[in-house]
């Protein structure tokens, strides 16, 4: 599984977020929320959606699996006109990222993401960069349908040349 590398121009979103952990997991409550919010927006109703995460400093360096993460779910804020009381609004930096294709069920997507940082992370050009990770849900997800898919945006940095982890 090859990734493709593009250059992201800076988004902005808006969307509802909180607080979790692997282990304590509340994605799909996070996600339900959302949507029920956005199914009353008529704008977007085929639009893409993200799921992002924002990982503290050191997160991978030291994973626990209760760690903690601001994880979102969110649209383009290009798609609204005003932002409701009850969304926020996140400014999804420029740079560049890998860019998986996840095919199955989202259950599944645990096996994407330990072979992209276990397997082609560690053998690449990139180390991993102090950005959002983020998935794009667009017309092709289906949550835990085997044919759903999912592009998973990794932020990456170019490794440099023998100074790799120097000041780290």
């Amino acid at each position: 599984m090859e990734p493709r590398i593009e250059m992201l121009v800076e988004k902005k979103l808006v969307g509802q977020h909180q607080q979790m952990s692997l282990l304590a997991n509340t994605t799909a409550e996070l996600w339900r929320r959302f949507m029920l919010w956005l199914k009353a927006q008529p704008f977007a109703s085929s639009e893409e959606r993200y799921s992002l995460q924002i990982y503290p400093p050191g997160y991978f360096q030291a994973f626990r699996a209760e760690a903690t993460f601001e994880k979102w779910a969110a649209v383009e804020e290009t798609l609204l006109h005003d932002v409701a009381a009850d969304l926020e609004t996140l400014t999804l930096p420029g740079g560049l990222y890998a860019v998986f294709l996840h095919r199955g069920p989202a259950s599944a997507g645990s096996t994407t993401f330990r072979y992209i940082l276990l397997e082609w992370l560690p053998t690449s050009a990139y180390l991993l960069d102090d950005r959002p990770h983020f998935e794009v849900l667009g017309k092709n997800y289906k949550n835990e349908d085997p044919a759903s898919e999912e592009e998973i945006w990794i932020p990456i940095k170019p490794k440099l040349s023998g100074l790799d982890d120097v000041g780290r």
